[in-house]
């Protein structure tokens, strides 16, 4: 009888270690399995987080025509390009321009006031379908946007006060600093080729020029057309150097890819050219500002530059 229970004993204590050896291997392999799946969907998850990262966000020509309008980014403080006027309505010479493509496209125009620093965050989130806002062609930016065919020529350049005019960047005085707006042109070359040289950096013209002239700096470097406008503009200020680098164009930009749109407004602004109405767009809006002479220097008719 003792053999018996001896027996049973060792049986059931066998089976028992059977059971529980069997329950702890299903539930490893169950909890492998949810540690495969919840690595699987993390993995999916960031490779559909890194794809939509690198996806641009664009409306097509159909997606714009279908919705009836078009959102333009333009300054709205850099008169006579992009401003806003006391009637709050944008004027300028993108904005004329602006105009015309929302008609010819037969939608609405939408303008987006931008900031020379967000022009491609702009594009890029899709906040605006393209930019009209002087914005210089670089081979930089064209790496991040699609630029399409140029409507006007530019360079860089430095405006001074009139009892301190500064017509050379040698020599510096490293008291002094120069003033510019943070994404242009003007701040990447002078970061570039002259670093030595103190920059004070402006998110926007208004801030910029309302500095300048209170004197914080003793010069102010940007696109040779708006330092020109701010001397004429304003008394007490010369253009000491009207060139700096390389002539350059400014075009109108689109979101990286989005060809449809692109080659619509390149094969617009070569119609336009058979009209010369870039001309038409300088004299009724820049006119007032550059006088004539500068006018054949500055429009680019037809996408074609000289």
């Amino acid at each position: 009888m003792k053999n018996l229970k001896k027996f049973l004993t060792l049986g059931l204590t066998a089976a028992l270690t059977l059971v529980l050896t069997a329950c702890g291997q299903t539930a490893a392999d169950a909890s492998g399995d949810d540690v495969n799946a919840v690595s699987a969907a993390s993995s999916a998850s960031e490779a559909s987080a890194a794809a939509e990262t690198d996806k641009s966000i664009y409306r097509t020509l159909d997606e714009i025509k279908e919705s009836g309008t078009i959102n333009i980014g333009v300054f709205s403080d850099k008169n006579p390009f992009g401003y806003v006027d006391e009637n709050g309505e944008y004027q300028g010479y993108d904005v004329y321009f602006a105009n015309r493509l929302a008609e010819d496209l037969g939608v609405e125009a939408n303008f987006v006031s931008t900031e020379a620093a967000n022009r491609i965050e702009y594009l890029q989130t899709g906040k605006v379908d393209v930019i009209l806002a002087n914005f210089t062609v670089t081979e930089e930016r064209a790496q991040e946007v699609d630029f399409a065919l140029p409507y006007m020529n530019v360079a860089l350049g430095v405006v001074s006060r009139n009892d301190k005019v500064i017509d050379s960047l040698d020599n510096w005085n490293p008291d002094d600093s120069i003033i510019v707006i943070s994404g242009t042109t003007a701040e990447t070359y002078l970061t570039s080729n002259y670093p030595d040289i103190p920059l004070q950096k402006f998110d926007s013209y208004a801030t910029a020029k309302e500095a300048f002239q209170n004197g914080t700096s003793v010069a102010w470097a940007n696109d040779n057309t708006e330092v020109i406008a701010f001397s004429l503009q304003n008394e007490g200020y010369t253009v000491g150097i009207p060139s700096l680098g390389s002539a350059d164009t400014i075009a109108p930009a689109v979101s990286k890819g989005n060809s449809t749109l692109r080659d619509w407004i390149n094969e617009e602004i070569k119609t336009l050219g058979q009209e010369n109405f870039f001309h038409a767009d300088y004299e009724a809006t820049l006119l007032a500002t550059y006088g004539s002479e500068y006018e054949d220097s500055l429009v680019v008719e037809g996408g074609e530059t000289k």
